[in-house]
């Protein structure tokens, strides 16, 4: 992947991550409690709203670090799936799902492609896949 791409994955990755950190923490300082109440209000289990306060938090600081992005990524593209579905399709696109879905292509778009460029990942990782390749050439 050419520098341009990746520097616009990482670009990707943190915005996404800093929304998503964000929006998990308002829901800390809200009362994750009250988020389970509305998601019972909704139909849903209150206990996902615990779920979505952990993918949430956890997964905007791992986008933001760039550690296990295609994880994360694909979490948070369930996550939106879901917001739109429940909550945001019978509002509309604008003022409704339209945000939400920006962010969902923003998250399948990091799923398939990944974020390596100033991540943990490449950090953590990248000596062990240099020598695995080494030894499968030799």
């Amino acid at each position: 992947m050419s520098n341009k791409n990746e520097m616009g994955a990482v670009i990707l990755r943190v915005v996404l991550g800093v929304v998503f950190l964000a929006h998990g923490l308002d829901k800390i300082q809200g009362g994750v409690a009250n988020t389970a109440a509305w998601f019972d209000s909704l139909g849903l289990p209150g206990f996902l709203a615990y779920a979505v306060v952990v993918i949430e938090t956890a997964g905007g600081i791992a986008l933001i670090l760039g550690l296990a992005t295609r994880i994360v990524a694909g979490l948070l593209a369930v996550v939106l799936a879901g917001a739109i579905i429940t909550v945001q399709l019978s509002v509309g696109f604008l003022g409704g799902y339209a945000y939400d879905l920006a962010l969902l292509a923003m998250a399948v778009y990091l799923f398939i492609n990944g974020s390596k460029l100033y991540s943990a990942d490449q950090l953590l990782f990248s000596g062990k896949k240099e020598s695995e390749t080494a030894v499968g050439t030799m």
